[in-house]
């Protein structure tokens, strides 16, 4: 499966610098991992990120989400925003933070 190269490289540009950033070809597309854990990835045309299980039923209610569901168990703490959902910079940015706080407040790998 195809991933949408494009909005894996406006996360590239949005995260720039830090080089506590790493990415890493999984799922069939590209993830980027904040000290070892995951914190978003790219899939098909969509965009996925780990709030955490206690953020996961808030997350659900915003535009554009959906339950991530990759092999018929959903995943609590993960969510699956569509890429339309995050056309916009400010929209995009706001759920890279949010990936990024999730898997900030976790132990490096």
């Amino acid at each position: 499966m195809a991933y949408d190269e494009g909005l894996a490289q406006r996360i590239r540009e949005r995260i720039g610098a830090d080089t506590a950033v790493t990415e890493k070809r999984m799922f069939g597309g590209v993830a980027f991992l904040y000290e070892g854990n995951m914190a978003v990835g790219v899939t098909g045309d969509d965009l996925m990120v780990r709030v955490g299980p206690d953020a996961t039923d808030a997350a659900l209610t915003r535009p554009g989400t959906r339950v991530f569901d990759m092999t018929g168990r959903p995943m609590r703490g993960w969510v699956v925003v569509d890429g339309a959902a995050v056309a916009e910079d400010d929209a995009l940015g706001a759920w890279l933070d949010e990936g990024r706080a999730f898997a900030a407040s976790l132990p490096p790998k």
